[in-house]
């Protein structure tokens, strides 16, 4: 374990190593504790914010505790599922407490000394916790996208400036030797590497990240603009980024260093291959006027607030991902820039409130909001009252409904918790991690999804399914058979039901476990001859 630690050291340092390894050993077992503790506290929601809490008073070294998570997260064969799940959301916490911390340090400095790429890192680093992204590895990689502009550069020019070793601290001077710089970079990157915006695949997240760009060589006008522009200032050459609507770009001086008149500008799109446009071509690639405003240049600040925006979008739009994760990281992001923004307080509190989550963080948000804009009473009063009514509803729960298969309601359930199965119609592979004996969804949801069309309509068993695909669905018992090649599911949420996959059925966790207890039983009951028949 310790080679992962080693960062943390300097070799000067007099270290007390049994010191040290009583501290990683006492941090490892408060990680366990909290971890063993989670699945009983939070087993019935979706987000365990409220135990986070406890994280954010660790009385032994973060980076120990965080290297204990690790070695759950690690731990071989398809066991610990459920301790690998809530490490799992432990580490995303603590490591995006963590960053945002970075971000915020970030913000306070003086413009001059925000880098672009930084920025973009952060953020790439916030909504991708567990990937190893650091700002050191993308800078060491496009540091070589720079090197081999400089070799082409030197078959044009060998006495270009950009080829002195520390290029990046002057600027070139002339627009001529500016030009020859662009002209490599655009030989570099579309033609030699093959960077292109992804037109096929635009509101992918991953053309957000930094790092997927660099990895993927595909992105959106904004990513590839921090690229091209941090590339172009490394050799000398001052672009800067404009804030134009619906296509972000980058501008290049003609004239007079900070001149106000648009025109001494021409207009670089990244996205486009690097092409250099005029201010009519600007127009004509989005397809309307724009005013003068549009074409000024923006802070770093600002070129974050436009990637986070598009996060954001992307977000709202997401329907898979029930905990609505890249939206509530977004926003959080978004509100580390500009705390008082009322629209995205009132947007994350709907949002927290609707997932049935934190509900106190809801009354905080909506108490700030109330401090900031009075004329929100309306909106704010209708929350706080609900709000409040599912906390005391919270607080009156009796535990969880216990589901006893013996029980004569439940005589028609043919197929029990932790069985892998397969859809007879849309063909995907599934694992049972609930049941009702008919269904429970309102009339509503029976018309939308056609159940009278069956032939035991909605008076058959249904069963709550985790998809291979990461949904979760509500299926009818005709609907599903034995599948003859079971598999593991690959769902996120496999472990905060599951707590084993034995090669052909899953175990449930305890906290399942205790509301269908006879349900193991009649699995390993039926796998056994449904599979050992098969061999035979």
């Amino acid at each position: 374990r310790w080679p992962s630690l080693l960062k943390y050291y300097s070799h000067t340092d007099g270290v007390s190593w049994l010191e040290e390894y009583k501290a990683r050993h006492n941090a490892g077992l408060e990680a366990q504790r909290i971890v063993a503790s989670f699945s009983k506290r939070f087993f019935s929601e979706h987000v365990p914010c409220d135990g986070f809490s406890d994280i954010e008073t660790l009385g032994c070294p973060s980076h120990f505790f965080e290297d204990e998570l690790m070695c759950i997260l690690n731990m071989e064969g398809r066991k610990g599922l459920t301790w690998k799940y809530y490490a799992k959301k432990i580490l995303y916490f603590l490591r995006q407490q963590n960053i945002l911390k970075n971000l915020k340090e970030y913000l306070q400095r003086p413009t001059d000394r925000q880098s672009f790429l930084e920025g973009a890192v952060l953020i790439d680093q916030y909504c991708n916790p567990l990937s190893d992204i650091c700002l050191k590895s993308v800078q060491a990689q496009v540091d070589d996208i720079t090197d081999k502009v400089r070799k082409v550069l030197r078959t044009k020019n060998p006495r270009h400036p950009s080829l002195a070793s520390k290029a990046g601290e002057v600027l070139v001077p002339e627009v001529e030797l500016q030009r020859q710089v662009l002209d490599a970079m655009n030989c570099v990157l579309y033609e030699q590497l093959k960077y292109k915006g992804n037109e096929l695949d635009y509101y992918n997240s991953l053309n957000s990240y930094i790092h997927q760009v660099l990895i993927r060589r595909t992105g959106i006008p904004i990513s590839l603009s921090v690229l091209y522009l941090t590339i172009a200032r490394q050799l000398g050459v001052k672009l800067e980024p404009v804030n134009f609507p619906s296509h972000f770009l980058l501008r290049w001086c003609q004239g007079k260093e900070g001149s106000t008149d648009i025109f001494d500008y021409t207009y670089i799109d990244a996205f486009g291959k690097g092409k250099q446009l005029t201010v009519k071509e600007c127009e004509y690639l989005i397809g309307h006027h724009v005013t003068e405003e549009f074409y000024g240049v923006v802070t770093s600040k600002e070129v974050l607030q436009r990637m986070v925006g598009n996060l954001l979008n992307l977000g709202k739009r997401e329907s898979t991902d029930q905990s609505y994760q890249l939206l509530r990281d977004s926003l959080d992001l978004y509100l580390a820039m500009y705390p008082d923004n009322v629209q995205h307080l009132m947007l994350q509190a709907r949002l927290y409130f609707h997932l049935g989550i934190w509900p106190e963080k809801v009354l905080d948000i909506l108490q700030h909001i109330q401090a900031l804009d009075p004329s929100q009473h309306g909106a704010v009063g209708y929350l706080v009252q609900h709000t409040l009514e599912h906390i005391e509803r919270r607080k009156e729960e009796l535990g969880p409904e216990v589901k006893q298969r013996s029980d004569e309601k439940h005589k028609e359930v043919c197929f029990s918790i932790g069985l892998i199965m397969k859809h007879k119609r849309y063909g995907y592979n599934c694992v049972i991690y609930g049941w009702d004996p008919a269904c429970m969804m309102g009339h509503e949801w029976i018309r939308n999804m056609n159940v009278h069309s069956l032939p035991h309509g909605p008076h058959q068993p249904f069963y709550n399914v985790l998809v291979e695909d990461g949904s979760c669905r509500y299926a009818a018992q005709e609907n599903l058979e034995y599948n003859s090649e079971p598999r593991e599911i690959p769902h996120p949420d496999i472990g905060r039901y599951f707590s084993e996959f034995t090669g052909i059925h899953y175990l449930a966790n305890t906290e399942l476990e205790i509301r269908y207890p006879e349900d193991l039983e009649l699995t390993r009951a039926t796998v056994q001859k449904i599979y050992s028949s098969g061999k035979e």
